[in-house]
């Protein structure tokens, strides 16, 4: 038997499931009932400065601070 037939194999069987698997467990993960403020969270980081632009304190000395690091 020679390697490309091994391989074939091998990914037709195990590796079929281990990537199903794979990818039921990240869906379950993503979608676990302890995420949901995590995901809230990260959903409105667009928001969070909606008033005023980030960065825009009192002297400005913070936007030019963040800038060079």
């Amino acid at each position: 038997m020679d390697t490309y037939s091994v391989m074939r194999e091998f990914a037709d069987s195990w590796m079929l499931l281990f990537l199903t698997l794979f990818f039921v467990g990240v869906i379950v993960w993503a979608l676990r009932p302890g995420s949901t403020s995590v995901h809230r969270d990260s959903a409105n980081i667009p928001f969070r400065h909606d008033d005023k632009p980030a960065g825009a304190e009192d002297d400005g000395a913070t936007c030019r601070k963040e800038a060079r690091t």
